[in-house]
């Protein structure tokens, strides 16, 4: 990246997000952080969960404590639909990113020097370990396209999708905000059938059975939190509790809200045709370069 942009005006540091040391020395002067250093994989922290704990969980921590030390304008803290309740470690340990993330916004309040938001999107399609890239790989290897679950659904998102949910919870979150973009989903079937026509392919497609620590779908909005949530459009930002520990006074009574309220998840979200699919495929730069486009 530093020979691609030759740029002057970026600095690039060595460092790890688990030395808070080796963050402090990155802060200074600096206005806005983008929070993206996480272990992501899922077979990788289901094998090595403590490394997850120490990356996304205590990582994040020291970040946003230095942040706050070094009176940070913002910071916008990126997390994933696996956040929601989770299954594998990853999931685990990204939710639990995501509150700490929140309780030191909320602590900091409407008035705090440094805000604190995070925003969740479901899998960015091209993206390092993904199948989209595995299966171009294997329809122009000429091998089977190996899917675990035809039925398995998944949010379908661009990396213009997640960049611009990024930028708006930077140009419009307050301290504890979640911003969630809303998105269509399709199932394995439907995306490798929309590769196959892209890419003029008689690949045949086998099914090999659901992996260690995966869901048939994923959530980006828990029943909890949409019953809480406000309605923007083309995104659901969800404020933090507003309970403090002494919330005894909260448990008299419930509230209808949670019992009428419905997860937002990718087999209840928009569902893409195969031309669909194909057409929102047409706009990944990948793809299109394969195609000649």
């Amino acid at each position: 990246m530093r020979h691609e942009l030759q740029n002057d005006k970026i600095k690039f540091y060595i460092g790890n997000v688990r030395d808070k040391r080796s963050v402090d020395g990155a802060m200074d002067r600096v206005d806005y952080i983008f929070h993206a250093a996480a272990l992501k994989q899922v077979p990788s922290c289901e094998f090595f969960p403590i490394e997850a704990v120490k990356t996304n969980i205590l990582g994040t921590e020291n970040v946003l404590d230095s942040a706050i030390e070094h009176k940070v304008k913002k910071v916008v803290v990126l997390s994933t639909d696996k956040a929601c309740y989770p299954i594998n470690a990853m999931g685990i340990s990204k939710a639990m990113m995501e509150k700490v993330a929140i309780a030191k916004g909320k602590v900091l309040g409407e008035n705090g020097k440094t805000v604190i938001c995070a925003t969740r999107y479901g899998n960015v399609m091209t993206s390092r370990g993904s199948v989209i890239p595995l299966w171009i790989e294997q329809i122009k290897a000429k091998k089977e396209i190996t899917i675990t679950d035809p039925t398995m659904t998944r949010f379908m998102m661009t990396l213009n999708d997640a960049v611009n949910l990024v930028l708006y919870a930077f140009g419009n979150g307050k301290n504890g905000d979640l911003f969630v973009q809303k998105a269509p989903a399709a199932t394995l079937e439907t995306l490798s059938l929309a590769l196959k026509d892209l890419y003029r392919s008689d690949a045949v497609i086998r099914t090999i059975g659901t992996r260690h620590g995966e869901k048939l779908y994923e959530t980006l909005v828990t029943r909890e939190e949409m019953s809480r949530s406000i309605d923007l459009g083309n995104y659901f930002r969800i404020p933090c509790d507003g309970r403090d520990l002494n919330y005894d006074k909260y448990l008299v009574e419930g509230t209808s809200k949670i019992t009428n309220a419905e997860d937002y998840h990718s087999h209840n979200t928009h569902r893409l045709t195969i031309d669909e699919m194909k057409e929102l495929l047409l706009k990944v730069d990948v793809i299109r370069n394969d195609l000649g486009l």
